[in-house]
């Protein structure tokens, strides 16, 4: 006898399921990464005077707005760092280099022993460094470079961790909105950073270091509450109901962390034409994303000559908007492959593309938008919104490609498209280096130019689908055999409806 029943998740009472537990904390790990990584983009803008020049020079922008007509040897003296462009650069790009060095390291271990201890740790050494920033500043540009570099190596196992955590624990009809949850934690930590650093540096008594010590605390408090509440899988969870473990498992699978697990297939790895494509297009978001994110203040104040204030709020308004625009996307990516009128690698390949040539417009516009403040804002604002689109689309492509393997997918892409947050800011510092309107449209064109190239790339290369190299041992014959014993998922497609519907046998 043959019983039919949709597999919806399973209702519940009066509590939270794990899984949004650990989305929710997952969210608040990103959304602090990203705000002590971002909260020097714009302190820096009050922490340095103008460098001199060795000529007294009066540089003239034929485009520039009113006011901008500066003496280039003129000084702050509120100020407290003689910091040139080229020093700038060093100082927000070190992050980077670390970033980049732990993230493979970073995806093995979550693999093999789990994610709850490599996002918690990492996150936590990033906190207690961005307490000790204000010190490391006053003592030398050199000691900022290194506490900022040993910052992003905390910070670079944060993605290959979650990733692995959400193999374990987010359901494929779920993972697009779990990890759009997760991941759009950028967001909401680049607004909150830049909106309460602004605020805190022109509206109260309190002087740049304030900012630091607020930042570094409040990771210290997310870590505190993340060791008590996360889990590494939904079979070690102690307050999990047996329904919800039991869904889990019948969506997902058991994969054992273990002696056991299969080697990393690095050789077929490195021949995947679908994870070269997914490798190219995260470089492309990355380059338009942290060029946002690292540079914008520093355009707003040099060109737009916007307030501290004003500075952190538009800065932040492009990752409000773009974060609200995630959560839509990633809910109406779910109901897509839920609906099955598209294949998973065409729902992937469109919203991968709205998220390349909206932003690459929008900030190309917005350097032709002159001196419209208001304009320029809306470009920026509605360019980046459609960035949105890529967290259910490139961010969970490496799930899809191999779940298995999710945690060293994500840190080889992660790893190799965070290269761009070290060029970036160098190359902001090589070209905009009198900070004029027509430079900053050539560091526009180039991100435009990189954006779009790397989504075709990414169009004619990138899958949705389970790559063949994604096979993986179970930890031993008796859990497969009793894995296998369980109800058995069987796929039924409405035509009609262009939907899908699960149905057990028992």
């Amino acid at each position: 006898m043959v019983q039919e029943t949709k597999t919806k998740p399973p209702r519940t009472k009066s509590y939270m399921p794990q899984r949004y537990v650990l989305g929710l904390m997952g969210f608040l790990a990103v959304a602090n990464a990203y705000s002590m990584r971002n909260v020097l983009n714009l302190t820096i803008t009050e922490m340095v005077v103008h460098h001199h020049s060795k000529h007294d020079k009066i540089i003239i922008d034929p485009d520039s707005c009113p006011g901008t007509l500066e003496i280039k040897n003129h000084s702050d003296p509120s100020n407290e760092f003689d910091w040139d462009e080229k020093t700038q650069g060093e100082i927000l790009g070190s992050f980077y280099i670390g970033y980049v060095l732990t993230h493979i390291p970073g995806g093995l271990i979550a693999e093999r022993y789990g994610g709850k201890h490599v996002v918690g740790y990492g996150i936590l050494t990033t906190a207690l460094l961005t307490i000790l920033t204000p010190f490391a500043a006053r003592h030398s540009a050199t000691s900022l470079i290194i506490v900022r570099f040993i910052e992003g190596l905390g910070e670079g196992t944060t993605f290959p961790a979650l990733n692995a955590l959400l193999a374990q624990w987010a359901p494929p009809l779920e993972r697009g909105r779990i990890g759009s949850l997760v991941f759009a934690g950028n967001q909401i930590g680049t607004v909150f950073s830049s909106v309460l650093t602004g605020l805190i540096l022109e509206y109260t008594q309190f002087e740049w270091p304030t900012v630091f010590y607020i930042f570094g605390g409040i990771g210290v408090l997310w870590f505190l509450a993340w060791y008590f509440l996360c889990y590494d899988d939904p079979a070690s969870h102690p307050f999990i109901t047996v329904e919800e473990k039991d869904y889990l498992r019948g969506t997902i699978g058991h994969i054992r962390r273990n002696k056991n697990l299969a080697p990393v297939p690095w050789s077929r790895m490195a021949l995947s034409l679908p994870l070269w494509g997914l490798i190219i297009g995260q470089i492309g978001h990355d380059w338009g994303l942290f060029m946002i994110q690292t540079d914008l203040p520093k355009y707003m104040k040099s060109v737009l000559k916007f307030s501290v204030s004003q500075n952190g709020l538009l800065s932040s308004l492009p990752f409000m908007i773009m974060w609200i625009v995630a959560l839509f996307s990633g809910w109406l990516s779910d109901y897509l492959v839920q609906m099955e009128c598209f294949s998973l690698t065409t729902i992937r390949k469109i919203f991968t593309t709205v998220a390349s040539i909206g932003p690459a417009a929008g900030v190309v516009a917005a350097s032709y938008a002159g001196c419209d403040r208001t304009l320029v804002v809306t470009l920026f604002t509605v360019g980046m919104a459609f960035m949105g689109f890529f967290y259910p689309s490139l961010k969970v492509n490496a799930l899809d490609l191999s779940p298995n393997y999710a945690g060293t997918l994500m840190a080889i892409v992660n790893g190799i498209g965070a290269i761009s947050g070290i060029i970036t800011p160098v190359l902001v510092g090589f070209i905009a280096t009198n900070s004029t309107m027509m430079e900053w449209r050539e560091v526009f064109w180039i991100t435009f130019a990189v954006i779009i190239i790397t989504n075709i790339a990414y169009i004619f290369m990138g899958s949705g689908e389970v790559q063949s190299w994604n096979d993986v041992l179970l930890a031993t014959e008796e859990e497969k055999m009793e894995w296998e014993a369980k109800k058995e998922p069987i796929k039924k497609y409405s035509e009609e409806s262009c939907g899908m519907e699960l149905t057990f046998k028992a």
